[in-house]
């Protein structure tokens, strides 16, 4: 079989204006970058706001092992598959940041015979969103240190500055810097913290807004410091949010690429679910169930992390709700949460995989709780015995899960077919109803969402908010923010705070060691365990496999 790259580059891609003219999309509308890939603008889904929204399937994943399940793969496959069978269907995914690419995974864009296309721009610079909320976010840096270089009319407290400068790279020697050394001209010497730009609130913002207008109010209402008082300052006092939408003014601007066989997708928006809320943008959903029957979306990492923030945060915000939910498991992934080495996850072992069960059940029953109809797909790997695979159908379905066996890697669309029937088998059913059921309610307190999430959805028997984090909580909650929603930043390969505590850790407590506030996007992010939010490289680095030759191939990105 040829390897991922090689399927990108021998797939004969249409124009970009051909895949608009699937959606009934006017080529004269679309801003293009290059021949393959283009952005849409806003007004379109202006224009096709009467238009009743398709079906909805969010595609989320069991707590992965570091290789990561295959989650982008089996979205692109099923879409593939639902198009193989007539339907009008698109995808709705988030952008790759070069700090994963560059680091550990490589490429981001699906694989095999189930990839968006074009994948090197995809996985690269694409159109330049991410550049662009790296530089939205540091204007806003810049103002806040040329105030207080200038006066500091707002009386910022230099101690207790609330924006962090962020890089889309992983770099562990930016987390805890000094900035401004020697005074002087060279500005207000102070400890400088970076994150990579997916944890960026700027990107959240981007993800979470619902036009220009919504993105001016949300820059504008971020917090960005105490004053000498206590008080919050914000970029509106600075008067930032202008120039910064400037910046955003493309960004903000769905793009529009396709998959090997030719299916739309809307790749936009990038947040991490482990450190943010993990969705690509409300504006590429919505225009995505406006343009299509069917819309295959997903969230990043375990349904832990991105499928409930998708629900608790994303859905609430735009007043949206699937029609199904799949959760992506692999037999490795099951074995790797039964405690087998990652060397031997090739070797059959039906006992193993018997008890990694345990943590694709909590799932099951998480996303049963929201009232979503559930399926589980397994991904296959070419080890995987048949004995397996049955021993997994007859434990998800006692649980609950209808199960689908799927091969879109080595087979696209036609090895997502069993999938795309049982999905649309559901559809049909007159008696289909969705109903928001959120794991807690906006007007609890702080601590009872925290509490609701980790006893409900991690499966922890209590939480342990630390006094530093405890301290911040009470001065959000007194200065009118406890009514926000919970962002919890966890380790993705856990249910809970502990990375090694695999399959379903229970009598266990979360441990809350800090919260911040990210008012602009509208959540309180609550850091557990040792989370941060700016990767380091591993000891080798997937750049040093990445290379270019003369004649400007590029090799290596998987």
């Amino acid at each position: 079989m040829q390897s991922d790259i090689e399927i990108a580059r021998n797939a004969k891609m249409l124009p970009i204006s051909e895949i608009a003219s699937k959606l009934e999309i006017d080529p004269s509308d679309l801003d293009h970058y290059g021949k393959y890939k283009a952005k849409i603008p806003l007004s379109l889904l202006d224009r096709h706001s009467d238009r009743p929204d398709g079906k909805m399937v969010l595609v989320t994943a069991m707590n992965p092992t570091p290789a990561g399940e295959g989650k982008t793969t089996v979205s692109i496959g099923l879409a593939q598959a639902l198009s193989i069978l007539d339907q009008k269907v698109m995808l709705a995914l988030r952008e790759p940041s070069l700090g994963p690419v560059f680091g550990v995974k490589g490429g981001a864009a699906g694989g095999g015979y189930s990839q968006v296309l074009p994948m090197d721009d995809i996985n690269l610079h694409f159109t330049g969103d991410l550049h662009a909320i790296t530089s939205a976010n540091n204007l806003l840096a810049a103002m806040v240190d040329n105030h207080l270089f200038q006066g500091n009319a707002l009386r910022i407290d230099p101690k207790r500055i609330l924006w962090k400068r962020c890089l889309d790279m992983n770099d562990r020697a930016l987390r805890n810097t000094v900035i401004g050394v020697g005074g002087g001209n060279s500005g207000v010497e102070r400890k400088e913290v970076f994150s990579i730009t997916a944890a960026s609130e700027v990107m959240a913002i981007l993800c979470l807004a619902s036009d220009m207008t919504d993105l001016k109010a949300r820059l504008a209402a971020i917090s960005v410091a105490y004053d000498e008082d206590g008080k919050m300052v914000t970029a509106g006092d600075l008067h930032a949010e202008g120039a910064m939408a400037v910046l955003l003014k493309d960004a903000i601007c769905p793009n529009l690429v396709q998959s090997v066989e030719h299916v739309p997708a809307l790749v936009h928006g990038g947040p991490f679910a482990n450190i943010s809320h993990g969705c690509n943008s409300i504006i590429a959903t919505r225009m995505g169930l406006k343009l299509s029957d069917v819309l295959i979306t997903e969230a990043g990492f375990g349904a832990d992390l991105g499928a409930e923030k998708f629900l608790d945060i994303k859905c609430r915000a735009a007043g949206i709700w699937p029609d199904s939910v799949v959760i992506v498991a692999t037999v490795r992934s099951l074995k790797y949460n039964a405690g087998i080495p990652k060397a031997n996850l090739s070797e059959s072992d039906t006992e193993a995989v018997k008890r990694g069960f345990s943590n694709l059940e909590k799932h099951i029953e998480n996303m049963n709780r929201f009232g979503i109809p559930c399926f589980v797909a397994s991904n296959r790997f070419p080890t995987d015995t048949e004995e397996e695979l049955d021993c997994i159908r007859e434990m998800c379905e006692s649980s609950g899960a209808l199960f689908a066996p799927v091969d879109v890697y080595a087979r696209g669309g036609d090895g997502g077919l069993e999938l795309a029937k049982e999905i649309l088998s559901v559809f049909e059913k007159p008696n289909l109803t969705k109903r928001p059921r959120y794991v807690y309610e906006l007007d609890q307190s702080v601590e009872e969402k925290i509490r609701a999430l980790a006893t409900t959805i991690y499966g922890a028997s209590g939480v342990d908010i630390l006094p530093d984090a405890l301290e911040k909580i009470r001065a959000f909650e007194k200065l009118g923010f406890g009514g926000l929603p919970i962002c919890v930043a966890k380790t993705q390969y856990s249910l809970s705070d502990d990375a090694k505590a695999l399959g379903r850790p229970q009598d266990y407590s979360l441990t809350v060691r800090d919260v911040y506030l990210s008012s602009g996007a509208g959540y309180l992010v609550v850091l557990t365990g040792n989370i941060v939010t700016m990767p380091g490289l591993p000891p080798k680095p997937a750049a040093e496999s990445i290379d270019i030759d003369a004649n400007g191939v590029i090799e290596g990105l998987f």
